[in-house]
């Protein structure tokens, strides 16, 4: 049958004709195909209104903070761990040094009022000369004697050099050159007599061997000392022979800042005789061992002695016998480290031949370390040592 077109009623196919009934109406339409899915799993909006915006990703800066806070964590373990090893090596040394001093010296010592951190406190600091000189190998002298006083309250710390050979009242002993009390009493008898002549009372001690004490400054890598005129000294000709010791140039120091490995440093707080300076005597010796023990102070206390704490806090206090206990190292420490104010005082007086009889104004110096004083620099007066405070690093008489 022919469509009214007069069109033939066949279906045209790609392989052929085929036979069949033609489709009189289009097919209906297939419903709408619904939004694709895309790749990440998420589908187009279609609904009314604006598009919404994407999800922006994380950015890389805010991986780099993640990354930088880790780091932060990780450095503040680091840092938490390495200060408790180095203060344990550092306890193991103390607790050392606390078996070195004899407990007959722990009964001359005045308690203290509260913790280092807070209170004032008085640490007598007692240089022994243990010389390898043939002369000298038998001594047994505190060649320097050292008050130190604490005044957290002002952000102070004052220096009282004490002459080795001012004559004072020995308990039990009579009159006598003050350096004879450790001479035949030991650390004890040192005790009494300083704080029987100064009235203050003695809270610590702290004994140091100078002969090893140069191992100490070397393993805290030196020490750094002003020299007020330049040395030059024969003191302790390091030859045996007396026709090379003839010809030895002697020990020289030049004037200004100086570093010096320990050798060195022991023996510019050694040396008695400049021959630059004729004047220079056993005063102006203690002064330079105040120097070198004040210098190795401040290296204790710097960031660089504890980066090395948990390899050298064991040995470190090697060379010292003290009844401080870590904590109280800490808050000596500390004091040192904020003290706005550093003075440095002696005590001084006339000199008798091999010993120097007291000035007068030694009473006054005295309060001037207790802080009931205005401090106030050696004044004028017959003392062949006058005695007298100076705010700063130079030690009085400079």
């Amino acid at each position: 049958m022919a469509s009214p077109g007069g069109e033939k009623p066949y279906r045209l196919y790609r392989g052929g004709r085929v036979k069949g009934r033609v489709p009189t109406a289009s097919p209906s339409k297939s419903p709408p195909r619904g939004p694709r899915a895309p790749r990440d799993g998420k589908r187009d909006y279609r609904g009314p209104g604006p598009r919404p915006r994407k999800a922006r990703r994380p950015t890389r800066q805010i991986r780099w903070g993640r990354e930088i806070g880790i780091a932060l964590l990780l450095s503040l373990l680091f840092f938490i761990v390495w200060a408790v090893l180095g203060y344990l090596a550092f306890r193991g040394g103390v607790s050392a040094a606390n078996k070195r001093l004899t407990k007959t010296a722990r009964t001359a010592l005045t308690p203290d009022k509260g913790s280092l951190f807070a209170h004032s406190t008085s640490i007598l600091l007692l240089g022994t000369d243990h010389s390898a000189h043939v002369s000298r190998v038998g001594d047994r002298h505190s060649d320097s004697i050292t008050l130190l006083h604490t005044d957290p309250g002002h952000g102070r710390l004052y220096y009282l050099s004490i002459p080795r050979d001012l004559q004072v009242e020995i308990p039990g002993y009579g009159t006598s050159k003050i350096n004879t009390a450790y001479q035949v009493g030991g650390p004890r008898l040192a005790i009494r007599t300083v704080a029987s002549y100064t009235g203050i009372p003695v809270n610590h001690v702290i004994v140091v061997d100078f002969a090893q004490f140069r191992d100490l400054i070397d393993k805290i890598g030196g020490i750094d000392v002003v020299v007020p005129r330049p040395i030059v000294s024969k003191f302790d000709c390091p030859y045996a022979s007396p026709v090379r010791c003839a010809r030895w140039p002697g020990w020289r120091f030049p004037k200004g800042k100086v570093h010096l490995d320990g050798k060195r440093a022991l023996i510019y707080s050694r040396v008695r005789k400049n021959a630059l300076d004729p004047s220079e005597t056993d005063i102006t010796r203690g002064e330079r061992n105040q120097q070198v023990l004040q210098a190795v102070m401040s290296k204790l206390a710097g960031f660089g002695t504890y980066v090395r704490m948990p390899f050298i806090g064991g040995s470190l206090l090697k060379p010292l016998a003290t009844d401080l206990s870590a904590n109280q190292f800490l808050g000596l420490g500390w004091n040192k480290f904020r003290a706005g104010t550093t003075i440095h005082c002696r005590l001084g007086g006339s000199s008798t031949g091999g010993s120097i009889a007291p000035s007068e104004d030694n009473a006054k110096v005295i309060l001037m370390v207790l802080g009931k004083s205005a401090v106030q620099p050696p004044a004028p007066s017959g003392d062949t040592f006058p005695p007298g405070c100076l705010i700063g690093n130079v030690a009085p008489g400079r």
